[in-house]
């Protein structure tokens, strides 16, 4: 466990925590621009607008700047007004202080990954699954969408409708059938940084970098990345928890032409050696933390690892954070040997700032390598094209109205090197040139519930548990979160208990939905203004398409609300797996992703998920799925969490057992659980077995894992 200190004053607010092995004026579009279609940019890649780097350390400035019946029951309502404790307390516009960049160290070149066929993608969002939320509704009119064969645009000029049930549904506002270019993914930033200069684009601790300083500092940075040798197709890995880096390095990967490797810090060593080697990732950023780079110097050499990128965490502080950091931290600060494999980060970026763009195909060059959580075997490496993200990221702007241009706040609880955060936290962001306030290292409820106040947040993406959280913490009552306006639920099925909780004592709107790390990752949603039903993963996003395929025979199509599994058609479904062909060929029917997930659509198109399919329990020849049972359990006021999981049983095959965390101060026996499960649940339904515990497993992103739980059983089966 790794504690850091900072904040505002060293001894209150100063805490972060990382877990090893486990005021500026409103700004307007310019005329006839949009959300979803900016102004073309003008900053140029090439030149940079100040030979100086912006400064990382300085705060001057270099650069200005389910059964059926869930479905049941369908919302049709104005949105929710504020909880009685929301407070109006209007908080002070931060300074702006800049970021000045370090220079780093030389990277060595890297190869090329090759590239399935790639789709048509939009933007934003989640990987997830969707439920919904009260929203003010609009009747739909019916958009139409022109096929592509190959799947590579979407033209509002067709010439016929395709009947698809979800067109009857769309908000009146929001088309279906929207056209996205083929842009390079890092044309994000360069529009950004023309349209809105010196608009904040991450607030760290405190420190503020506007989006011109960030641009500039990725041109430095992907300078400094080619002169190491990355070229076209160079696989560069990013190793680290929340921080402006993540950002800089991201994009300045692409634009050197590289391909970025996400990695998650909590990685056990085996972990990163594998991922290093799959991937065949040559150069790492990290941070000068001990806890990442102990991990990694060690693996320096394996495969074509030749090269890491060190960023220090105290000059990307304001002062006088940076100062006690250094002070106070020292112990937990990496003493990085300096030789040619490891590169500081402010000798990567003395430079001018001039990359040499690489030729890109959108639609057919990886942007990245995001893996998979390897639930079902080895971890594998989702090929994402610059259009598939690029795509996904417009598709979200899109679809979240009320997002103003330049004037929100996206608070980053999620880790970015989630596929959900890159694209509901960080794209989403920069493509509305929204401000990112960073949450460092981890999420906490109550931090997040002091941002929130603090920094006026408008847009908090999160996963069920945070929501729960924050719903059931004991100072929910005494925090104005009057400020938020939409809050994104994804990366796991939202229990109708948490939601209807968070937004009874918040007033803000919890929209669910649905995607997964192959589609960029958000595939549907129930709209913010329109239509939501409970329990539902709401509607395509604009330009996806869902069908309902039988569980035993893919080729064939289910009819309206019968069970199957969810198939997914879109501009942000990926190209394929990295070097696994087979398993590509074994999830993809035609143009349509095989997702896992067990769903229905009712008559209006909305979806609606039932669970996992390797979640599955079969008791005595029967269909259990654990989301049912859980659903039911929730509703006990006692519950704070739970998990549900099938394990061996001689007679049934398999049987349920319940794991059951208790809100803080409650007293719940297993007999009276079961009572109140009588007449709520089938007997087949029943958990046999109910096991309290004080916490149950989460994944890296904070959602309820079962994968840990199941080992366990495995193992007691053994003895």
């Amino acid at each position: 466990m790794l504690h850091l200190i900072l904040g505002e004053t060293f001894q209150s607010d100063f805490i972060i925590m990382t877990e090893a092995n486990k005021g500026t004026k409103k700004s307007k579009l310019p005329k006839n621009q949009n959300l979803t279609s900016p102004p073309p940019s003008k900053v140029s890649s090439k030149k940079t607008v100040n030979s100086k780097k912006p400064s990382l350390t300085s705060p001057k400035a270099a650069t200005k700047k389910s059964k059926a019946s869930v479905d049941a029951t369908t919302i049709k309502t104005a949105a929710p007004t504020k909880a009685k404790n929301a407070k109006a307390s209007p908080s002070k516009p931060e300074p702006t202080s800049a970021l000045k960049t370090k220079t780093s160290k030389q990277i060595a070149p890297s190869t090329t990954a090759p590239a399935k066929k790639a789709k048509p993608s939009k933007s934003t969002s989640v990987k997830s699954a969707v439920a919904s939320s009260p929203q003010n509704t609009a009747v739909n009119k019916k958009p139409g969408l022109k096929k592509d064969k190959s799947n590579s645009a979407l033209s509002a000029k067709a010439n016929r409708t395709p009947e698809f049930p979800w067109l009857h549904s769309y908000p009146s506002t929001l088309k279906w059938d929207i056209d996205i270019p083929a842009k390079p993914l890092w044309s994000l930033m360069e529009e950004a940084a023309t349209n809105a200069p010196d608009k904040p684009c991450i607030d760290f601790l405190g420190k503020k970098y506007s989006y011109q300083e960030i641009n500039q500092l990725v041109n430095q940075t992907a300078e400094g990345l080619q002169k190491l040798g990355v070229k076209k197709g160079t696989k560069v890995g990013i190793f680290m928890p929340n921080a402006p880096y993540f950002v800089i390095a991201y994009f300045a990967i692409l634009k050197a032409g590289g391909i970025v490797v996400n990695y998650n810090p909590l990685y056990a060593d085996h972990e990163v050696n594998y991922q290093i080697k799959d991937s065949d990732t040559e150069i790492m950023f990290t941070l000068d933390l001990k806890v990442l780079c102990d991990k990694l110097i060690p693996q320096l050499g394996t495969a074509n690892f030749k090269k890491m990128i060190v960023c220090s965490v105290a000059d990307s502080l304001p002062f006088p954070k940076n100062i006690l950091f250094k002070l106070f931290k020292r112990g937990e600060i990496a003493k990085v040997p300096t030789n040619h494999t490891i590169v500081s980060f402010d000798s990567l970026t003395n430079n001018a700032g001039n990359p040499q763009l690489p030729a890109i195909d959108p639609k057919k060059d990886i942007a990245l390598l995001q893996y998979t959580g390897g639930t079902t075997g080895s971890p594998k490496g989702a090929m994402l094209s610059h259009y598939n993200v690029y795509a996904n990221s417009v598709q979200a702007c899109t679809w979240f109205e009320g997002i103003t241009y330049g004037q929100e706040k996206i608070l980053a609880g999620l880790p970015l090197f989630h596929v959900y955060a890159m694209t509901a936290v960080m794209t989403l962001a920069i493509q509305t040139a929204a401000e990112i306030v960073m949450m460092f290292p981890r999420f906490n409820p109550l931090d997040a519930m002091k941002a929130i106040q603090k920094h006026r947040i408008t847009f908090f993406p999160g996963v069920p548990t945070m929501y729960n959280m924050i719903a059931n913490h004991p100072r929910v009552k005494e925090m104005d979160l009057n400020s938020l306006k939409i809050c994104l639920s994804g990366g796991a099925p939202l229990p109708i208990k948490v939601k209807e909780d968070f937004e009874s004592l918040t007033g803000c709107k919890l929209v669910e939905a649905y995607g997964l790390s192959e589609t960029s990752p958000a595939a549907t949603s129930n709209p913010v203004y329109g239509i939501n039903k409970i329990g539902s993963i709401g509607i395509p996003f604009p330009g996806t398409q869902i069908k309902i395929l039988s569980l035993d025979n893919p080729a064939k199509e289910m009819k309206i609300r019968e069970n199957g599994q969810i198939a997914i058609k879109g501009p942000q479904v990926m190209l394929g797996y990295w070097n696994r062909s087979d398993e590509t060929e074994k999830v993809f029917v035609g143009d349509f992703l095989l997702t896992g997930d067990v769903g229905y659509m009712d008559e209006d198109g909305y979806t609606f998920l039932v669970d996992r399919i390797k979640d599955l329990i079969i008791c005595s020849g029967f269909n259990v799925y654990p989301r049912m049972v859980e659903e039911v359990i929730y509703r006990h006021h006692s519950v704070a969490e739970v998990t549900v999981i099938g394990i061996p049983d001689e007679k049934r095959g398999e049987t349920v057992k319940a794991f059951v965390k208790l809100k803080e101060g409650a007293e719940l026996s297993e007999e009276q659980l079961l009572n109140f499960l009588q007449g709520k649940l089938s007997p087949i339904e029943m958990p046999k077995f109910i096991e309290f515990r004080d916490e149950l497993p989460k994944t890296m992103i904070g959602k309820l894992s079962k994968k840990e739980l199941k080992a366990e059983e495995r193992s007691k089966q053994k003895k």
